[in-house]
């Protein structure tokens, strides 16, 4: 007897598995939801002290310059705290398991970076520097009798060093971040990095203060320095004609300024000073070594000082240790931190008429009295530069109208000694043509009618090259020249041609030599004005290749030059010098950075 088999249903165990796979992910994703909200407090804790810090890094420095001693320690101080804080949420276990995980971890890693970074500056660059703050303080500088704390400052500068030192590492540390994908993270280190090039600038040139200062002014014993003023309203390759000059001593950190003459009380030295054979080459047939109106021909400053200091050393018996120039322009900056001028006529000179007076309107006032005009302005720099030795004013602002100055090439210094001459450079005082490969546009313009027309003249210069596909690129450099004269009732000394009257030009015509120094290894395919060939001479100037060719501007009207280049895809940071002149320019760079 057989029994029939019935089919018994197998347990349902599928959909419990399923249960459990979904439980599985609820429980992951939960997870990843409280990581999340976590990662995200943290992140706006984070963000909230970074700020914080940074914003008090910003104060604290401010404070440094404002001679505001107590708040500058206050402010590096919470600097300090607010860093910590932000150091510790993205040190926190759970960001750091993220941080490493490719791709998504990457702006994690970019924050505790940065982190890293602003406390690096809290801690060891801003408190160590509010513990100085009574030796770099502006104010603490200037003692009672008007004179410069040397003392002080030397004793600060090995610590300084060390300071400005860790401000430079910072930076570069930043500047190595990779903002990550995250555009808020990346605007972030750009931001960071601004700030910390900044400070570290501050502090490197604190550091360069302390070293320079105490020498240059006399800790050791007497200097002496020829000042030239120069008249950028008649134009030469370091900005102006030199027109006033005089000799500053400083000793024990005073300074003071004497025998203040005009050009043309110096004499032509018997034994001039010998720049080099590239030199003589180049400018010799000027005479620049005995000719004063052309002792300032090359843009390369340290020529001019040298030939300024052989003609006064030659003519007074008195040995210099250096030269400084200035021009009006920054002149008017001082004067709006000194205070304004009074004139033994009773006429008050500002920060906001000196410009104009000096360069324009003095011309119009004295007509063909050029004595009378050149013993006016020579009462107007002994004034004002009387003000400034005698540091009146607030020693902040005065520091920051020096340090304009300075960024614009308005003021000059070289020394004689090699060593401050070095630091010179490197702290961006003695405006030199710079021997670099980097890409370089340096336009350099040179009157050559005698008149004071270039205070009309207007500049706009583009430099721009191609991709880096290659050893070389094309390159062009367009200068647009403009002469914005309208009064033709202004005298022939201004607008004419009386300093060369063999030109014979129509009243108002700007006549100027243009020189180009281009990148180191740069040929010269083609230069024009307006369209047409220009003819041109060229040389070799501290390894630039250079192109030099004159130019006609009638008054109201603009010319073209255009420049094409064959140069080499050089690495470095473009380098466009602008020459000191009364217009501020326009200038447009488009020159990619090519990688070694």
């Amino acid at each position: 007897m057989t029994h029939a088999v019935t089919d018994q249903p197998e347990p349902r165990r599928r959909p419990r598995r399923l249960r459990w796979w979904i439980l599985a992910v609820l429980g992951v994703l939960v997870v990843l939801v409280v990581v999340g909200l976590y990662l995200a407090y943290l992140a706006f804790s984070a963000k909230g002290s970074l700020e914080s810090a940074r914003g008090h890094a910003s104060s604290a420095q401010r404070a440094f310059l404002a001679g505001d001693t107590d708040k500058a320690v206050r402010e590096a101080n919470a600097a300090v705290v607010q860093a910590e804080a932000a150091n510790g949420d993205t040190h926190n276990p759970v960001w750091s398991a993220v941080a490493v995980l490719p791709w998504l971890g990457d702006p994690l890693q970019s924050v505790r970076d940065l982190t890293e970074s602003v406390e690096g500056l809290s801690t060891d660059v801003l408190v160590p520097t509010a513990e100085l703050a009574d030796v770099i303080n502006p104010n603490s500088l200037r003692t009672e009798d008007n004179t410069i704390n040397t003392v002080a400052l030397a004793q600060a500068q090995p610590e300084l060093g060390k300071i400005a030192t860790r401000a430079e590492e910072l930076e570069a540390d930043v500047a190595a971040t990779d903002g990550s994908w995250l555009g808020v993270v990346s605007d972030a280190q750009a931001e960071l990095h601004d700030q910390l090039t900044e400070s570290a600038r501050f502090i490197r040139g604190t550091d360069t203060a302390a070293q320079l200062l105490p020498p240059m002014l006399g800790a050791g014993g007497e200097r002496n320095y020829f000042f030239g003023f120069q008249t950028p309203a008649e134009s030469r390759a370091t900005g102006g004609l030199l027109g006033a000059y005089g000799v500053v001593s400083a000793e024990n950190g005073r300074v003071n300024v004497d025998n203040l003459g005009a050009n043309n009380t110096i004499r032509p030295p018997a034994d001039p000073v010998d720049l080099g054979e590239e030199f003589d080459f180049n400018y010799g047939y000027n005479r620049p070594y005995t000719d004063v109106r052309n002792s300032n021909i090359s843009a390369h400053f340290p020529y001019a000082a040298q030939i300024w200091m052989s003609m006064w050393e030659q003519q007074s018996g008195t040995r210099l240790d250096g030269a400084v120039a200035m021009d009006p322009v920054a002149l008017s900056y001082l004067l709006k931190a000194t205070g304004p001028v009074k004139l033994a006529s009773g006429e008050t000179i500002t920060g906001d008429n000196v410009t104009e007076i000096t360069l324009s309107t003095s011309y119009k006032q004295f007509g063909g009295d050029n004595p009378a005009r050149k013993a006016y302005l020579q009462e107007i720099a002994r004034k004002a530069v009387s003000s400034l030795t005698a540091l009146r004013g607030n020693t902040g602002k005065v520091l920051e109208a020096l340090g304009r100055g300075v960024h614009e090439r308005r003021i000059m210094v070289y020394s004689a000694d090699e060593g401050e001459q070095k630091l010179l450079a490197a702290a961006g005082l003695t405006h030199e043509v710079a021997e670099t490969d980097a890409p370089y546009a340096e336009v350099v313009v040179g009157n050559l009618a005698g008149n004071k027309i270039d205070y009309f003249l207007k500049r706009s210069i583009t430099y721009r090259a191609d991709k880096c596909d290659g050893d070389r690129r094309k390159a062009v450099v367009e200068v647009e020249l403009t002469n914005t004269v309208e009064d033709m009732s202004l005298p022939p000394y201004v607008i004419g041609s009386l300093g060369n009257p063999q030109l014979q030009l129509p009243n108002g015509t700007n006549f100027a030599s243009v020189t180009l120094y281009a990148t180191s290894g740069a040929n010269l395919e083609s230069v024009t004005v307006d369209g047409d060939p220009m003819l041109y001479s060229s040389g070799t100037e501290r390894g630039h290749p250079f192109v030099t060719g004159q130019v006609k501007i009638p008054a109201g009207n603009t010319v073209v030059l255009k420049y094409e280049l064959d140069e080499p895809a050089s690495s470095g940071t473009p380098q466009v010098p602008v020459q000191p002149l009364v217009d501020e320019p326009q200038i447009t760079v488009d020159v990619p950075a090519c990688k070694e």
